[in-house]
């Protein structure tokens, strides 16, 4: 009977979905284990076999759990909104909704495009997915919750006393009360005090301003990355080295009214969160620094000449008296208020120089010196002597105030800035105010052993000492108070593009008003062009049908407009992060018409035991995700304060490239092993044109592109077209894709998942090789043979042996240790040793193949479950309880003693361990090689000890 793997895993696949053996229960007897994937954002381009490697690792943890008796929740969906789908609609000319839908379930585009489909290809795989909770977040039955969270945040404020999110009526039941004098409150800075007589003597539109600057989520003018190309404002992480990642078009810094997240009122829970969480130090790290605690000094100094203040958030108050100069972020309110006219046009030309990078690449920019005297002065608090202002774009106008005091004397980029226009006008020598430090190379920024010299009150002190007197007198004058400062800034909201969930806001008088959450979802309407319009609104400016019918309660003809009862919804759509911050709860009731989950889904599930995703998510989804869950938690609908349990970022798989070389300036293609000295430009060469020995299929190569079509090639001696190859990235870009359901068709899905598991530890990258699959499918074809011939089972009730059961439990403990370590790679290597051994045992023993068939199921679970099935059960394998390890099957009852003479080992001899030194000794000297060795003559001594040795002299 042959290992047939197409056919059997197209039977167990039907079988698991008409059976549903992977559907979880929301009520249970059983303990639950919720396991999570990121889910994907489903391309044109499909999986490639990097993509399945979390995936194949999380569903044999899952199938694990299951054999250990726990109801496990392993779900799967679609992060289908985005603007790729966009992007993709506007070249083409094709709804996004439809390629979007055509990417998940498969089918031909209107290019005319075959659409493999992500859906198809997990099931191939053999996922054990429960696809009945199966989300997609550009639904509107999925994002109509999303709207409602969105809702939830715009009522709620956040108290900084009790330190949690509360509604906003309690803080209107506030203001009518006492004013807002006594509120400790997260909000926006500098807002004005009032009386509860004040705040009830206020319009409604008044009031709705004021608490604007309290809402969770707010509508505020924010510096933004704006890039024209696109349309549509892009997140740090979506631009690289200034441009955007998608596309490659230039960005800009702009103001722009945008929606925000208050996400640093949740700074320090969010920092402490993660000491009770079981994620990588790496990502913990990378958390920490985004947040960027600091403690310090808020201090203020008067701008000379004018009626303007600037504010600087320093660790460093004890260094007040070394301030040289002061810098300002170029996007700051205060430059062209304070630039004298003599400064304004280098200015201005820095200022839009600057405005062509991002913040990112600002920040990672630490060479380039680079700033423009204001001409402005500012006063000293203390001594009241002159500080001349500068703006510069290493000082970002979100991080603390975007202000910086420069102490040259104890910062490095203020050292540098100083050297760097030094006698220039506005520049004054740097201020020494460290005893016993020499200053003239370099800056001094350390803490530790300071001595402060040539400042007033502060001289002799250390800095903690330092620290405490400066704040202390800046709060005397009312110039300055100690303060904690986070680097995590509000993060934008909003997206000018049409392929996002819509925001349940409409506009009375410019005001953002929600529709009520009875009437939700406002459904994304069709547009004729996904580009802004000719005005420059967002894509949802062109549409005919978008503005709120107040009396209707329904969406209308944009046209019926009349600021009475019909009035404009909001444009912007909301961003890539919007849906993919709470759908972990959906999966957990995922059909509640509702609620996003009821509270007794959530109860039950309350969070995800094991998470596995890409570690690029660390500052953006993770951290979001977290911030959302903590709000939900606030509001009394999230079970808990942290969303993920335990965290595992998968490494990459690499693509191994394949390179052609072509003669500069001509056609003509040059083997690599005829190249020499020749000027040839590498260029990508798709892998499936090249064979396993690295040579070219040159006809297809030249059929491949127009413009290789009247190619020339020169051969190696052997007539054969060696391309060059390069471990990197696997993409499609670079031709180097291969995808999962080539390897399935040809070897089945069984060993793919074997082989990724094998190719190395999880969480480090790895480069693909092909030729290391036919190795895994081997090993599945042997297992195969332990349990059938040619005729059919060969099983048998044979009481095992002692051998066959040492196999099996030596696998049974590793195999568990090394799934709950997440070390997949090494169970692969048991399993092979393993059938090998008991090949070599000629084991066919029902008692040890049966456990087997379960070790074996996680990893290759449709051969598992045929082997099951062809043992004689009529369920599935899949919750069959794992094999329980008994530790005396490894015990050892014999050993295998070399036996020498005068220190030379002439043979090896097994007795019982618990034999003692004189048995021993008996047993040795009866044996009749020792008699040949001694020929006769009696040893001087034996040396035995028990376990190991025995050795006989003279």
């Amino acid at each position: 009977m042959k290992y047939n793997p197409n056919e059997i895993e197209a039977k167990w696949q039907k079988y698991w979905a008409e059976n549903q053996t992977f559907a979880a229960k929301n009520n249970s007897e059983k303990p639950k284990h919720y396991v999570l994937d990121m889910f994907p954002y489903p391309s044109g381009a499909g999986l490639h076999v990097g993509h399945p490697l979390g995936y194949i690792a999380s569903d044999v943890y899952s199938r694990f759990k299951r054999h250990q008796g726990f109801n496990v929740l392993h779900p799967m969906g679609y992060d289908s909104f985005g603007l790729p789908a966009e992007q993709y609609a506007i070249q083409t000319g094709q709804r996004p909704e439809d390629t979007t839908r055509v990417n998940i379930d498969g089918g031909v585009d209107k290019e005319g495009k075959q659409i493999a489909g992500y859906r198809k290809q997990l099931d191939k795989i053999g996922f054990s997915f429960d696809w009945a909770r199966e989300v997609r977040t550009s639904n509107p039955d999925y994002y109509k919750h999303t709207q409602w969270i969105f809702i939830q945040l715009f009522n709620s404020w956040y108290c900084r006393k009790q330190g949690k999110a509360f509604d906003i009526s309690e803080l209107v039941t506030v203001f009518e009360e006492s004013g807002n004098a006594l509120v400790e409150a997260v909000c926006d800075d500098n807002v004005a005090i009032f009386t509860a007589d004040e705040w009830n003597s206020y319009s409604a539109d008044q009031k709705e301003k004021i608490l604007l600057q309290y809402r969770l989520t707010y509508l505020a003018e924010t510096e933004v990355n704006w890039c024209p190309g696109l349309g549509t404002v892009l997140a740090n992480d979506e631009i690289v080295n200034g441009v955007s990642e998608r596309g490659g078009f230039p960005v800009i810094r702009k103001k722009m009214t945008q929606w925000s997240m208050r996400i640093s009122a949740y700074a320090e829970r969010l920092l402490e969160g993660l000491n009770d969480i079981d994620w990588s130090e790496s990502i913990k790290e990378s958390q920490r620094n985004w947040i960027g605690k600091s403690v310090g000094a808020l201090v203020t100094f008067n701008v000379k000449d004018h009626n303007e203040v600037i504010e600087v958030f320093t660790t460093r108050p004890d260094t007040i008296f070394g301030v040289t100069f002061m810098t300002l972020a170029p996007e700051h309110d205060l430059v062209a208020k304070i630039t004298t006219p003599e400064q304004k046009a280098e200015v201005e030309a820095y200022i839009e120089k600057t405005a062509k990078r991002s913040e990112r690449e600002r920040m990672a920019d630490v060479k380039t010196i680079s700033g423009v005297f204001t001409g402005a002065y500012a006063e000293h608090p203390f001594t009241k002597e002159p500080i001349p202002v500068w703006i510069g774009d290493y000082v970002l106008a979100g991080y603390g105030t975007g202000a910086v005091m420069a102490v040259p004397c104890g910062d490095e980029r203020d050292y540098a800035f100083a050297n760097f226009f030094k006698g220039q006008k506005g520049m004054p020598e740097i201020k020494n105010i460290f005893a016993n430090v020499d200053i003239s190379e370099a800056a001094y920024g350390s803490k530790d052993n300071v001595e402060i010299a040539n400042s007033d009150f502060l001289n002799g002190l250390n800095y903690k000492e330092g620290t405490k007197k400066t704040i202390a007198k800046l709060e005397e004058i009312g110039q300055g108070t100690g303060k904690t400062n986070y680097r995590l800034r509000d993060a934008v909201f909003s997206r000018q593009r049409y392929w996002g969930e819509p925001f349940p806001v409409y506009y009375v008088n410019g005001l953002p008003k929600m529709i009520d959450t009875q009437h939700l979802p406002i459904i994304l309407p069709e547009v004729e062009k996904y580009l802004p319009t000719e005005e420059g609104l967002p894509p949802l400016g062109n549409a005919a049908v978008w503005a709120w019918d107040t009396k209707q309660n329904k969406v209308v003809n944009t046209d019926l407009v009349d600021n009475a009862t019909i009035f404009p919804l909001e444009l912007n759509t909301m961003p890539g992060w919007a849906g993919s911050s709470w759908y972990w709860m959906r999966y957990m009731d995922a059909h509640n018409e509702n609620e996003f989950a009821s509270k007794e889904a959530l109860a039950y599930w309350e969070n995800v035991d094991l998470y596995i995703g890409g570690s690029e998510h660390a500052t953006g989804h993770l951290l979001y995700s977290r911030f959302w869950n903590k709000f939900l938690k606030d509001k009394g609908f999230a079970p808990t304060e942290e969303p993920f349990k335990k965290l595992i970022n998968q490494g990459m798989i690499l693509g191994t490239s394949a390179f052609v070389y072509r003669l500069e300036g001509t056609n003509t293609f040059v083997s690599k092993n005829k190249i020499g000295d020749q000027k040839v430009q590498p260029i990508h060469a798709d892998v499936s044109m090249v064979n396993s020995s690295d040579e070219l299929d040159v006809e297809k190569f030249k059929a491949w592109r127009e413009d290789y079509a009247d190619a020339e090639f020169i051969l190696d001696d052997n007539g054969k077209y060696i391309v060059g190859r390069e471990v990197e990235k696997m993409s499609k870009s670079k031709y180097n894709v291969v995808t999962p359901d080539d390897i399935c068709a040809e070897y089945g899905a069984d060993t793919l998942r074997l082989y990724e598991m094998f190719l190395g530890p999880l969480e480090q990258a790895k480069p693909w090789n092909t030729a290391g699959i036919s190795g895994v499918f081997g090993f599945l074809k042997k297992l195969w043979r332990l349990y059938f011939d040619e005729n059919g089972l060969i099983v048998n009730n044979d009481e095992p042996t002692k051998d066959n059961l040492k196999s099996l439990h030596k696998t049974i403990k590793k195999v568990g240790e090394d799934i709950e370590n997440f070390s997949f790679n090494t169970s692969v290597s048991q399993f092979m040793i393993c059938v090998n051994e008991l090949s070599s045992q000629n084991c066919h023993s029902r008692a040890i193949l049966e456990p087997l068939a379960i070790l074996v199921s996680p990893y290759a679970p449709h051969i598992a479950e045929e082997l099951w099935s062809q043992l004689g059960h009529t369920t599935s394998i899949s919750e069959v309880a794992f094999p329980i390890f008994e530790e005396k099957h490894l015990v050892e009852t014999n050993k295998e003693y070399p036996v020498s003479f005068n220190g030379k080992m002439r043979f090896t001899i097994e007795l019982p361990l618990d034999l003692t030194k004189e048995q021993i000794e008996e047993i040795v000297m009866k044996d009749e090689r020792t008699q040949k060795h001694l020929d006769g003559r009696t040893p001087n001594k034996v040396i035995i000890v028990p376990g190991k040795i025995i050795n006989l002299v003279g």
